[in-house]
């Protein structure tokens, strides 16, 4: 039997990860996330579609919402990577969201020559929404969103919902965060470092072939909600992105139209609860056991010692789940908890075949 092993060499911007094989290679084929022409797992350094130059350069918050408001389908909106620009009192005072219109690229060069990217952050914990794509063809690259919550607050969850909590109306008076926020078709988030959302870093409320790829998503893990990637009616395609210190990485509703393709994934091994969710009719209690329309988990590499997919119901037309690592998990049970229309093909288990 011939075994090859892929190893992710875990730079700078991941300082408390070691370096992990990330894909096994087993009589020629791959299990687990093997990174693409496009660059490394994370994006970062080496990652080919950096984009390093824009129509409008904005150096501070001012000059980049009057660029925003000007910006025409087709331009480029672009921070440099020494910036950092707070958006905490004017959150706090105005409600402000940055919006970007259709067709826009919002851009900075995290990973050209070194450079972290651009930062944007919130210290205000009502942060509802840090960047809105207003239309279709948004396009959110190589830049840092920090939120104002990377914590688990599970006092707070135990007080909510525990003997004699007063449920969702206690649970809600905290704030919740989100980072990119679309209803429109084709958002692409790509190259970017997200972290600190108590609800998730990209919500994906509606539309269809989001595209969410080569980032680093964590500590978005408040408990209760605390998602990586989160989708409502909408579809996508989640790839070749690091993810640790979240609840769920990727999460949905499961209502009807609820959709994604999760590959070339890796959780790099701290997760508050099971890491790839789809939820059912009972979590919705709307009547039905759907568990969304369609989904695909291949080629993910799970280092997290809970649970790595749980699908929550049955999908409208099915759920395959196949070509994955599971390393922490040496029996599928262990691996996977799904009910009909869920087909568990070839993974591998344990550390090793």
């Amino acid at each position: 039997m011939k075994i090859a092993f892929c190893w992710l060499i875990v730079l700078c911007a991941l300082p408390c990860a070691a370096a992990e094989p990330t894909w096994i290679e087993i009589e020629g084929q791959v299990y687990g996330a093997q990174p693409d022409e496009r660059g490394p797992i994370g994006g970062g350094s080496g990652y080919v579609a950096v984009v390093t130059q824009g129509d409008v350069t904005a150096g501070d918050l001012d000059s980049l919402l009057e660029a925003l408001s000007k910006a025409e389908p087709g331009q480029v909106v672009f921070i440099p990577g020494t910036v950092e620009i707070d958006l905490t009192t004017r959150v706090y005072i105005e409600q402000l969201v940055l919006e970007v219109p259709a067709g826009v690229t919002l851009a900075s060069d995290r990973g050209n020559h070194g450079s972290p990217g651009a930062l944007l952050t919130s210290d205000a914990l009502n942060t509802p929404i840090m960047i809105r794509a207003t239309g279709p063809d948004v396009r959110i690259t190589g830049l840092r969103l920090q939120g104002p919550n990377p914590k688990r607050h599970l006092e707070h969850h135990r007080r909510a919902f525990g003997p004699g909590g007063e449920g969702h109306t206690y649970y809600y008076r905290f704030p919740t965060q989100r980072g990119i926020v679309t209803t429109h078709d084709r958002l692409q988030v790509d190259n970017c470092e997200l972290a600190g959302f108590g609800h998730s870093a990209v919500s994906l409320n509606q539309g269809v072939e989001h595209r969410v790829h080569h980032n680093f998503i964590h500590h978005c893990q408040y408990n209760g909600l605390g998602y990586g990637v989160c989708l409502d009616t909408a579809s996508a395609v989640i790839e070749f992105n690091l993810f640790d210190w979240n609840r769920h990485s990727i999460a949905g509703t499961g209502r009807v139209g609820c959709s994604y393709i999760a590959r070339h994934n890796v959780e790099l091994g701290t997760s508050l609860s099971h890491c790839f969710d789809m939820h059912g009719g009972r979590d919705r209690k709307d009547g039905t056991d759907i568990a969304g329309t369609v989904i695909e988990i291949y080629n993910n590499t799970f280092r997290a010692p809970q649970t790595p997919i749980v699908i929550r119901g049955a999908p409208e037309q099915k759920c395959d789940v196949y070509h994955n690592w599971f390393p922490m998990h040496p029996k599928p049970e262990q691996a996977v908890r799904a009910s009909l229309r869920t087909n568990i093909g070839e993974n591998v288990y344990g550390t090793s075949p």
